[in-house]
Formats: C-alpha cells, structure tokens, sequence
C-alpha cells in the first residue's frame, strides 16, 4: 500500500479540520523508542527512523505524534512492514495515522517512523523564538522538545530508548543512560527505564572534567570553558545538597553541553544539562544551577500525569532554587526570593494551577503560573505542614513515584499522610481556584483584669478561601502570635496579651507566607508584568502596566527606572532622562536603581554631547560603590570613554 502524507498547512487554531482530527484521537502509551541516527554537521541533515512500542489506552484506530516541521515525513510502517497511511498538521507540527487495523485496548503494537531534514536552527521551533535543535559544522544539540523524533504527549509521556547515532570521524555523541559501540562511528545510548531520554548532543574533543566533593562534572563547552571550574564546583554542590533532601538521584556525575544563542538558558535530562552561553556568565548563576540540578528529580524521576499537573514538576523545581539559596546564602536571601516569587506567581491571574494545560509552553505566563505560583504553593503548604513534614514530604516524592507519573491528587494524598491533615482546603484554595486575597483587618483593644485583649476580624473577598493566618501583636512587653484559621469573606479572632499592644502593633502574616495582595504587592506585580511585556517588545503594554505601578505608589524609583529603559530603547532621550531622574528622586527600592540611573542618565547625556555632566553621572555612580551587575566597572568604562548608542543596522 502507498503511503499517504498529505500536508495540512496554513490550518488556523479554529479549524474544523483540525478540531475533528484530533475529536477522533485515541490515547496510547508509548513504552520505548528504537532510534537510528545519521547526523552529517557538515551538511547539517538528520536521518532517522524510529521504532515505537505503545501501549492503547484506548481502542486506536487514529493517533496522532508531533514531529518537527523541518523533517520530513518518508513513511510509516508497521511490525509487518506495511505502510500506514498519514497526514501531517503543520500548525501543530503532528502527525496523523490511520491504522489499517485498530489496537485493541491494553494491546501493545510497533511503528516505524522514517525522516530526515536539514536543522540549522533557523527553523521553524515548536516555541517561536527558542532554539531546541540545530546542526552545526563543530557541534549539534537535539532536545526534546524539539520533536525531532515522533513524540506523544509531550513532557507527560514517560519512555525507555535505545538511541543509535551514527555520525564522521572526530565527533562524539553525548545522551542518556549507558553508551556503548554499536559500529563504525556509530555511538548506542541505552536508558532502560520510563524516563525522557530524547536529548542528544554531538560534540568534539574532551570534555573538562570538574571533581569536588565526590562527585565529577563533564563540561563540553566552547564561549564557557573559563568559568567551567566554578560552575563544576557548584554543580557538585548543588547534587550533594539536593541528594541529602530528596535521595539518590539517577545518576550524580553530570555532563553539561553548551548550545548556543537563542537556545534554552538551561534545559536538563537525564543525566545531561544543556547550558546557552550567556548562562554561564562569570559569577555563577547559582539559581539557575540549582533548578536544573534539581530536574535530575523533578523531571526525569518524577513528572507530572498531564499538564494540568506541571505545577508540581516546575514548582518543585523552583522551589529547590530557593532552598539552594538558603542554604548557600542564608535565610535572608530566600526571604526575598520567596517575595520575588510571589510577585511573579500574581502576574498571572488565570487559569486555576489544575487548568495549566492552556498556557503555551515556554511562554511568561506558563513560568509564572507553573513555576512561580507553583513554588508559592510550597512554601505556604510548608507553613501548613511545618519544616518537618514538609521536608519529609520532599524525600518521600521521589521515593514513591520513581520513574512514575503523578497527579495532584496523588501529591495531596501523600501529603496528608504525612502532615496528618485534611489538606483539601488549601488545594481547593491554590490549585482549584484562581485568585490571590486582599486581607482588611479591624480590631479593638479592651482592658481585662490579666492584662488585654485584642478583638477584632479579618475580611477578604474570596468566598471559597480558607487558610490558616498568623495574627501578629507587639506590645509592651513580649510579642504574641496566634493563628487563626481565615475561613470565607469575614473572620472573628480574640487575642489576650499580657503586655499593651502598641499603637498600629497589630499584624497579619508577618512573614510574607500568604500568596496575597497589598499596595505594595501591587506595585511590584505591575512593574513584574510591565517587564515580561518589555521582553517581548511590547512596549505599549509595559508601559501601560508600568504606569499602574505609579498609580498605587508615585515614587517607585524601579517603575521609573523601567519607564526610562522604555524611552531609553525608543531613543526618547528626554523622557528617559526626566524618568531617570524620577528615579533618583524616589524611594530607592531596590538599592540598585541608584547606581544604575546615574549609569543611564549619563549616556542620556553622552548621546546629547554634553560630555563633562556625563561624567559627573558616571563619577556619582562610583559614588553609591555599589556592584549590582558590574555596575562600578560600567561606570567607569564610560568614564574613560564615552557612551555610543547603537544604531539600528538598517
């Protein structure tokens, strides 16, 4: 039979075509991958087939599996070597078959897929603007999320592979599990058990080798070989720390393989890490070492059933950042990390966390709705749990759902079993619902004959909120603390105090541990989303998010220091120098805006020609002796020379 491969392009979202194709999918199971490779850098071509073992789910008939665009689609076969008729969706880059004889539910079958293309990296990606697959001359990357193999249910699937890649003398191909010979130049990378072993590299020469604290790092890098040390050195570091909280991982000794510009700051699989260049920068990025460490668990051990669930893989993930900078830096530094995250957690006000299936992948607010607010519901449900528990609910994930798939309902179970607690409120809460509470607190002190008490009642306007609140009371004396369980629109609490609670002493959630809102959670949610519409050039959004900032607060001198960035970008030179000096003139929050609008306002007046107030710019940046970011060092760059803009090529 002749293989069919129609290609369906320029489909929209909406089409009906489209909307029925995937109405008649059947779910299936993949269980292993058969990859053969040939990758030629030189001529930048891939070409492949692999065999899928699936499992249906469902009775199958129609199936679908994504695959690059850029790869063409040569045939499908079955265990019989019959071909199999399919058709392919480029708005989705998957590929639809039609089985001649459907898979019975619980039946396992085989297909071949064969392919090949040209990945330069200029391709169309499955994310727009994000490098997951290119073929260089000196090396070559292949990620998973790339495609570049038929995949089915992406991030959510788990599989074993058998990878066979066959590529010239001089190169040396990187993957997952354990290597052997398979034939001339030809390089098997085994992982046996369900996992995403579907990241490749192709690289030259020999790896630097970092070894500190029992564990060795390979490095294959290029732009990064002189900050390797000291990315080796936290690496291990990172691996000891995360070992002693969730176990042992798949496999301790890392290799890292630089990519390139425009490619993933960092994406991990097992047993792999991919770094871009300008991720490892001379101070070590300690966050970003920590989260992809962290993968090796929250990924490759244990992910999530569907992705509705990322919240769990992402936030854990992230979480694991700010307990890594807790223990390497102090308490102090996760405090504000954990402020950061929940100012990145609120920009996003939809879906509910159980809905995260509707954010496109990679996107703003796909981090900060998966990652950010799903690393805020650890911390609170940490506060819930205690430290205790809580951690023990860390080290029991791993063990319980290694190489499995989990949901959050599973997650809330084992929770519970461990804390001993109904926890279904505070699921319902974070990770049903959507929305963050803005609490107004009333109270009256009255005299009593042991001393005082406090009487009074929290409001907010979520109706289905409950969640234990801390109520804080300095007085004369020693300070009390009680919690008090915020249930619906209005609650009543009363507090007896020895001491007099001074004037304006009574607090709720002193510590930061609610996701909620207050003046000033607003200004720096809006400053937040101004900056993601400033990433991706949507200049008018940021701006219009930066002004809400000034609306609540009209000396925030870091939603003036972004308004002048934004006249600075669009060569407005006065408006940027006026919003640069608004910034001086404000709150100073953070401290860096000082240094850094003093840098701006001086290649304001650089580019205008008035070059002695251009340094006494510079000069009073050197002042403040402040370094975020290597500031001193800019300023006294263009101290010795003066500031040039960069004009557009065209």
């Amino acid at each position: 039979m002749r293989i069919e491969v129609a290609v369906l392009a320029a489909c929209t979202a909406f089409s009906p075509v489209f909307a029925q194709s995937r109405g008649a999918q059947q779910r299936i199971d993949v269980q292993d991958y058969a990859i053969k490779a040939r990758i030629d850098p030189q001529a930048q071509t891939l070409e492949a087939s692999a065999k899928v073992r699936f499992t249906a789910v469902d009775d199958a008939s129609n199936i679908f599996f994504e695959l690059n665009n850029a790869l063409s689609l040569d045939k499908v076969t079955d265990e019989e070597g019959r071909q199999i008729p399919a058709s392919r969706l480029q708005q989705d880059m998957s590929v639809r078959l039609t089985l001649p004889q459907p898979v019975a539910r619980g039946k396992t079958a085989a297909l071949t897929f064969y392919y090949n293309g040209k990945l330069t990296g200029d391709e169309e990606s499955p994310v727009f603007g994000i490098r997951f697959a290119a073929i260089h001359p000196d090396y070559a990357y292949l990620m998973y999320p790339a495609r570049w193999f038929p995949v089915n249910d992406y991030t959510t699937d788990r599989f074993a592979a058998t990878i066979d890649v066959t590529v010239p003398d001089g190169y040396k191909v990187i993957g997952s599990g354990i290597d052997t010979t398979a034939g001339p130049n030809t390089t098997r990378w085994e992982f046996t058990q369900a996992s995403f072993p579907g990241s490749i590299a192709v690289v030259r020469g020999a790896p630097k080798n970092v070894s500190s604290g029992g564990v060795t790092t390979s490095f294959y890098v290029r732009k990064g070989a002189e900050t390797a040390d000291a990315y080796g050195e936290e690496f291990s570091k990172a691996m000891i720390y995360f070992s002693s909280l969730y176990g042992s991982p798949l496999k301790r000794n890392l290799t890292i393989v630089e990519t390139e510009s425009g490619a993933p700051n960092g994406y991990s699989a097992p047993g792999l890490v991919f770094l871009a260049p300008g991720a490892m920068a001379k101070e070590v990025n300690i966050k970003l070492v920590a989260n992809q460490v962290a993968r090796q668990w929250w990924g490759t051990l244990v992910s999530p059933a569907s992705r509705n669930h990322l919240w769990i893989e992402n936030g854990l993930a992230r979480y694991s950042e700010l307990l890594y900078v807790d223990h390497a830096n102090g308490s102090g530094a996760m405090q504000q990390q954990v402020h950061d995250t929940y100012v990145e957690a609120l920009t996003v006000e939809q879906p509910p966390l159980i809905q995260s299936a509707r954010l496109e992948d990679y996107s703003p607010e796909f981090w900060a709705a998966t990652a950010g607010k799903g690393a805020a519901v650890l911390n609170m449900l940490r506060g819930v749990m205690g430290d205790d528990k809580f951690l023990a609910l860390l080290k029991a994930l791993p063990e319980r759902f290694a190489y499995k798939s989990i949901t959050t309902d599973d997650f809330r179970k084992l929770a519970e079993q461990i804390s001993e607690q109904n926890l279904n409120f505070f699921f319902v809460n974070w990770i049903e619902s959507s929305g963050a509470p803005e609490f107004k607190l009333d109270y009256t002190v009255f005299r009593t004959q042991k001393g005082f008490r406090v009487v009074g009642k929290i409001a907010q306007d979520l109706d289905t909120f409950s969640m234990p609140v801390t109520v804080h009371i300095e007085t004369e004396g020693n300070p009390e603390e009680k919690v008090v369980q915020v249930v619906g629109t209005s609650s009543e609490f009363s507090i007896d105090t020895f001491g007099k609670p001074r004037p304006g002493g009574v607090t709720l959630d002193p510590k930061g541990q609610v996701l909620r809102f207050d003046n000033a959670m607003r200004v720096a949610v809006a400053i937040r989303r101004g900056e993601q519409f400033a990433e991706v050039s949507e200049f008018s959004e940021a701006l219009k998010e930066y002004q809400k900032a000034l609306d609540v607060a009209r000396n925030s001198s870091l939603a003036h220091y972004r308004i002048g960035e934004l006249y600075f970008l669009q060569a407005t030179w006065q408006s940027s120098a006026n919003e640069f000096r608004e910034a001086l003139n404000g709150d100073l929050e953070p401290k860096w805006t000082e240094v850094w609008s003093h840098i701006k306002l001086g290649q304001v007046l650089d580019i205008s020609g008035q070059r002695d107030r251009a340094v006494n710019e510079y000069k009073q940046a050197l002042r403040t002796n402040d370094d975020t970011q290597s500031a001193l060092e800019e300023a006294q760059k263009y101290i010795n020379t003066p500031y040039e803009r960069q004009r557009a090529s065209n």
